[in-house]
């Protein structure tokens, strides 16, 4: 059953059948151990299962996948060897090392030969699309498939949510007297169909029920992308038990998170959003319409920090061994990719200042004040929503706190703490309501693969923004703030759109930036016409050197969306290395010349029809962007940078001895995003002097801009073998770029074995200029720059995520 892909240019499979059942909350009780690098303990699924799901009961399907007729085989788990620990009666009142004790004996039985049932029930794959649907023609037993991967699954068992006290409310009877399947089921249904005014009571039961003995173990195997799960006699999705534990322990290697060592040499562990999302952290359903809630309780030593995505600010609860528990719960509906989970030594950053206005702007707002004073109606399932309260609605700034390493407390209390409050006010000036409560932010480990990640009440910030001036970890946060809208509270059906949330998350970061500094109506407009210059020459750049294929914004075309009948689907392209420095998601972003640069004339020519034909469902520039674009002249601000790089070219072309009379030239200050188009322009000259690179350096204060000025700062000391500046380029290969660029997702490839790279690479965004910034140094073949590149990597390569730390590694080779 077990399905080989190629990482390098394969799909990505969504395996779960969420058409026959959804989950539609998760309770995961875990222990963090950093000695073996283990998250380990149990999940508990809530199911629901309906009239649209049962439509195929009579022959119910799956998505069984195989390279051949390989026969899909289920297997009785292994049991935990741990003497006298029963690992049913487990609850999160039990000891931080007592379920380590029991799962010390644990084996990975993943593709091995266990005790297997129906090892001949066959399974079939369809080449052009990785996943089909069969039946289980001999037994008609129904198969519950989640998106699992790097995980070692112990133990599957049903829940007896029957045994919880006080669950008899939510059956016909006073008194459980005779208590079969059917009842525990009625009683999983009542439990997750509860009105949001009861949430918090519903919060508690799924907490017990979470907590109730099993009742019976449950048949289970595993391949490389799926859990696959049933219990002899089920036929349907409605007869299935609709509240089951998996014991379960990931991976050190496991793909979806990232264990290392912060700033401060503490060891930590955060979630990557990788392309494999969060199926290496916890079995659960990937695709976006598997909506559900969650709560968790995390243990770890007393001298760490867990923060979460959830709607509380979560207080350590101490146990005993010098461990402490924590605990979040979520009551929004949201896709399982979304969560998110940081552990290490954090230290809260507060600002020194902090004035009574905002401390009445940050009043925290309970999910229970939305159970009155409505202002509107929405048209989501029902949830404690803040779009429907009054109170939320008037908060320009929600609750916030910033967590990071202790020796980042001068950069956060200089560059990020001041920026938080104009940045959420300025979103709710143009958006409304924030659709999330509160929202921490955590400066993560140099290793983290991006500028910036965007969770539910949780935001991902590198440590490369808080170098410089305050514009790009500005520009950055409004980013990440902009997804709690676009992305987070409104998302994609097919996970192949991020055009939907980076679309509108690049266009709305210039948008909040510019009310944020209080600029001027013709400053912002200046400055966003000055950004849309330096995306034009990026995007130009990347359709030059980047496959056709992976220009194309909406790949799935009219299939966008679709599923095979049990749910399953695949991520185009999700797997493809190259796909996670494609920026046209970012940039091809038609919404913005849409609303506000086409002339109402032009704009009645388009309809959804030829917006899809020639926007998203094609590669390249579409050509009403490429006659717009030669129809506006170059804004001011750039005119300004082109005045200043005629300058640099005079300073350049002078001999070393100048005539007496010969004025010194008279520099302009520039912006941050002047500084780059420069340094852009100067990187297209054929040479400059180490006269010229000395002066430059000194006059802009190069060392001490921001990391996208830097690394355009470091390209001109490689290109030009400036010697004396090779120490800003070893400073910023070991402080800024041990990561590389991404949103979410993967590493770069080199184009064959000539260490060539698009320029699209350095154009893209920081993280992958790291990357680039190795291959020209080796690319040059110079003897010191190439040991400049060797000494480095050898400091960083342990912190590098994997893929970028591989790609290198091949480059010095």
């Amino acid at each position: 059953m077990d399905l080989k892909l190629d990482p390098s240019r394969d799909d990505l499979p969504l395996m779960a059948n969420t058409n026959h059942i959804l989950v539609k909350h998760y309770v995961l009780d875990l222990n963090v151990d950093f000695e073996s690098q283990i998250i380990e303990g149990s999940i508990v699924l809530f199911f629901e299962s309906g009239n649209r799901f049962e439509k195929q009961s009579g022959s119910t399907k799956e998505t069984c996948q195989s390279e051949s007729s390989e026969a899909c085989r289920f297997r009785m788990p292994e049991p935990c060897h741990s003497p006298g620990t029963d690992t049913r009666t487990f609850s999160s009142k039990t000891g931080y090392n007592d379920f380590a004790i029991c799962v010390k004996g644990e084996k990975d039985t993943s593709g091995k030969d266990g005790n297997h049932d129906n090892p001949e029930q066959a399974c079939g794959i369809s080449s052009s699309t990785y996943c089909c649907d069969t039946g289980n023609h001999r037994n008609e037993e129904f198969l519950l498939v989640l998106d699992c991967c790097d995980l070692s699954v112990l133990k599957v068992e049903e829940v007896d949510v029957a045994a919880v006290p006080g669950i008899e409310k939510f059956t016909k009877s006073p008194k459980l007297t005779v208590v079969s399947e059917e009842l525990r089921n009625q009683i999983v249904h009542e439990l997750v169909t509860l009105p949001a005014d009861r949430w918090r009571e519903q919060l508690d039961y799924y907490a017990g029920c979470s907590q109730a003995p099993g009742c019976g173990e449950l048949l289970f195997d595993t391949d490389t992308w799926s859990l696959q799960i049933r219990k002899t006699g089920t036929q349907t999705a409605t007869d299935f038990p609709h509240a089951i534990r998996i014991w379960y322990s990931t991976k050190p290697q496991g793909r979806s998170v990232t264990w290392t060592s912060d700033q401060s040499g503490r060891p930590c562990v955060y979630t990557i959003g990788s392309p494999i999302n969060n199926r290496a952290l916890f079995p659960c359903q990937e695709p976006p319409v598997a909506m559900s809630t969650w709560q968790a309780t995390v243990r770890a030593a007393a001298s760490f920090v867990v923060l979460m995505s959830g709607e509380n600010s979560a207080k350590p609860t101490q146990l005993q061994k010098g461990c402490t528990s924590w605990h979040y719960y979520v009551t929004m509906p949201m896709p399982a990719s979304t969560f998110t989970i940081a552990v290490g030594s954090w230290t809260e950053m507060k600002p020194e200042l902090c004035s009574s206005k905002d401390l009445a702007a940050e009043r925290s707002l309970s999910p229970s004040e939305t159970d009155s004073r409505y202002v509107g109606i929405c048209g989501h399932v029902e949830y404690p929503c803040r779009f429907q309260n009054l109170s939320a609605t008037t908060q320009e700034i929600i609750p916030h706190r910033v967590f990071a390493p202790l020796c980042l407390q001068d950069a956060c209390q200089e560059t990020l703490l001041h920026l938080i409050p104009p940045c959420l006010s300025a979103a709710h000036s143009v958006l409304g309501t924030h659709p999330f409560s509160r929202l921490d932010i955590l400066i993560v480990p140099a290793n983290f693969p991006s500028l910036g990640m965007a969770s539910p009440h949780i935001i991902f910030l590198s440590q490369s923004v808080l170098t410089g001036t305050s514009h790009l970890c500005g520009t950055r946060l409004c980013h990440e703030i902009a997804h709690a809208w676009f992305g987070l509270a409104i998302g994609a059906r097919d996970w192949t759109e991020e055009w939907l949330s980076e679309g509108f998350a690049t266009h709305l970061e210039d948008v909040f930036w510019a009310a944020a500094q209080q600029l001027a109506p013709h400053e912002a407009q200046e400055q966003q016409e000055l950004k849309a210059c330096l995306r034009w020459l990026r995007l130009q750049d990347e359709v030059r050197n980047s496959p056709q294929e992976m220009q194309v914004l909406r790949p799935n075309k009219e299939k966008t969306g679709h599923v095979s009948d049990s749910g399953s689907s695949v991520i185009k392209h999700g797997l493809n290395p190259e796909k996670v420095f494609m920026q046209v998601h970012y940039l091809k972003d038609f919404l913005q010349l849409l609303l506000e640069n086409i002339p109402e004339e032009k704009r009645l020519g388009l309809s959804v029809e030829n917006i899809f034909r020639d926007w998203l469902e094609s590669s390249g520039i579409p050509q009403p962007l490429q006659r717009e674009r030669q129809a506006v002249a170059e804004c001011g601000l750039a005119r300004q940078v082109s005045t200043e790089v005629e300058k640099w070219i005079r300073v350049n072309r002078r001999p070393r001895k100048r005539k007496r009379r010969e004025a010194e030239e008279v520099f302009e200050k520039l912006l941050p995003d002047q500084l780059i188009l420069l340094l852009e322009h100067l990187l297209e000259q054929k040479t400059l002097t180490a006269r010229t690179l000395h002066s430059l350096e000194k006059t802009y204060h190069l060392p001490q801009q921001d990391a996208e000025v830097r690394h355009r700062w470091c390209e001109l000391i490689v290109k030009h073998k400036y010697t004396k500046a090779y120490k800003d380029v070893e400073r910023f290969l070991q402080e800024d770029q041990v990561g590389r660029w991404v949103h979410k997702h993967h590493g770069p490839r080199t184009c064959g074995h000539d260490l060539s790279f698009p320029s699209s690479l350095r154009l893209c965004a920081l993280q992958a200029m790291g990357v680039y910034l190795y291959g020209e140094l080796m690319l040059g073949e110079d003897a010191r720059q190439q040991q400049v590149a060797r000494r480095c990597f050898e400091l960083t390569k342990e912190r590098m995520d994997r893929s970028s730390a591989e790609v290198v590694a091949e480059m010095l080779l």
